[in-house]
């Protein structure tokens, strides 16, 4: 159960995070960058399957195999570097005209967003597990 607690609660964390910043910078920034290619609405289902995804990937890379919370920020920031920039580097190299600024900026909030989810999850699992 506490597993479970711990998940959602991290969940939690990244949507509000991640949505907060889509919506107060990233989405006029995206849609300055590639509007003509986005969709009217967003497809919520790849949304919610890419979160469920990349939390587990938070907890299960970063934050339960860190020992202390530099451990859990610094394993955060390097997990979202690699997700993001996954995302991006393959945009970047198949897509044409993929807007390098989309890369630089996508990749410095995957980065940013890991460390400061991973650093509240690990303090949450600290609180779950009574320390």
């Amino acid at each position: 159960m506490k597993t479970f607690l711990h998940f959602i609660a991290t969940l939690l964390c990244y949507a509000a995070c991640d949505l907060a910043w889509l919506n107060l910078f990233a989405k006029k920034f995206v849609h300055e960058q590639v509007g003509e290619r986005l969709a009217e609405r967003p497809d919520w289902v790849a949304a919610v399957v890419f979160y469920l995804i990349f939390t587990g990937g938070l907890l299960w890379f970063c934050v339960w195999p860190a020992q202390t919370l530099s451990r859990a920020l610094l394993n955060g920031a390097f997990f979202g570097l690699v997700a993001y920039g996954t995302y991006e580097l393959v945009n970047k190299a198949l897509l044409d005209r993929w807007p390098l600024p989309l890369v630089v900026v996508d990749m410095a909030w995957g980065l940013a967003v890991g460390a400061m989810v991973c650093a509240a999850s690990w303090l949450i699992g600290r609180r779950l597990n009574g320390f």
